[in-house]
């Protein structure tokens, strides 16, 4: 008998009654990357969005280091546009001593703004 193609590239079946079943597993990955808050996003928005990429990604092994990746990307982003906002808005400690109600208020709202751009250049594209 000939073999699949299947069978040819090292899968196997399984008999169960009368039929035979192929036996599909995914590649285990060497080590699971941490995927916070960005990688989440992002991954929500490849499930609903880009469903075969996502798709591609999970069965070739990849997505957990791809996700790791965008988590790292977003999360320098992040923490670099913050940090020229606040240069640009002239947030100092001098400021944190003086007033801290003033500065919470106002970093509050640079985190919010770094956080769109970072949504709108990274996780949702």
């Amino acid at each position: 008998m000939k073999k699949t193609i299947f069978e040819e590239m090292g899968g196997i079946y399984i008999r169960q009654g009368d039929y035979f079943i192929p036996c599909l597993t995914l590649l285990e990955e060497e080590e699971q990357r941490f995927i916070g808050v960005w990688g989440q996003r992002h991954l929500r928005y490849l499930k609903e969005y880009r469903r075969s990429v996502y798709l591609n990604l999970l069965t070739s092994g990849k997505l957990n280091d791809y996700l790791a990746d965008i988590e790292e990307e977003a999360q320098e982003r992040f923490e670099r546009i913050v940090e020229q906002m606040k240069q640009a808005h002239g947030i100092t400690e001098q400021l944190k001593a003086e007033n801290q109600m003033k500065r919470v208020g106002r970093m509050n709202n640079i985190q919010s703004c770094a956080r769109e751009i970072v949504d709108k250049e990274i996780i949702y594209q």
